[in-house]
């Protein structure tokens, strides 16, 4: 009877160790498993493309997932950390690029200096957006970041920054176009956003 009262309580000892072993890892383990499957499906998936006088504009719904990675890789803990403080932020990227892969910044196109047209970019074209959120809330861009390739690559790209999104919500980006003189440009992102 001793020895069954024994390997009782061995056994018991060992399944509560292993279990207070796992608990520490399983986060990780879950956010690593969803991180790959992002990954896996693609990063950007979700991209909507105009293309309007020789102009294809191009805005993506890149998950903040992303970006936050860049920084804190294979601390999964802290990224979903990071996540969860900032899951009412949307990040888009918008890509213009001619149909000849000339470049947009040209006076033939924006009616400005390459000087102007670069400020512009970098300082003002934040203006020209706001997101329509499915909840029918008109949101401004809080922020940009003209991505300079110094004519390296043949598009120009801007980060937009937008804040206060409900999760759940579908956005529909609209862009007034004052730089290139083409109107009114909108891209309806119908898919809900990518998840951990």
């Amino acid at each position: 009877m001793r020895i069954f009262t024994f390997i009782y309580f061995v056994v018991f000892f060992v399944l509560g160790v292993l279990t207070s072993c796992s608990k520490s890892t399983k986060t990780s383990n879950i956010s690593e498993y969803k991180f790959f499957n992002l990954q896996q499906q693609g990063w950007k998936s979700k991209r909507v493309t105009h293309f309007v006088n020789d102009i294809n504009y191009t805005a993506t719904e890149v998950p903040i997932q992303y970006y936050l990675l860049k920084d804190n890789q294979n601390d999964y803990a802290k990224v979903d950390s990071l996540y969860q403080s900032n899951i009412k932020e949307r990040i888009i990227e918008i890509e213009f690029q001619h149909a000849n892969e000339i470049d947009l910044l040209l006076k033939d196109y924006t009616n400005k200096s390459y000087d102007d047209a670069v400020k512009y970019m970098a300082f003002t074209i934040g203006e020209d957006f706001t997101v329509v959120t499915s909840s029918n809330d008109t949101i401004p861009c809080s922020g940009i970041n003209f991505e300079r390739n110094f004519k390296i690559a043949p598009f120009k790209r801007v980060l937009l920054y937008f804040n206060d999104i409900d999760p759940n919500d579908h956005i529909k980006l609209i862009y007034q176009d004052h730089l290139f003189g083409n109107g009114i440009v909108k891209f309806n992102f119908k898919e809900t956003p990518l998840k951990l």
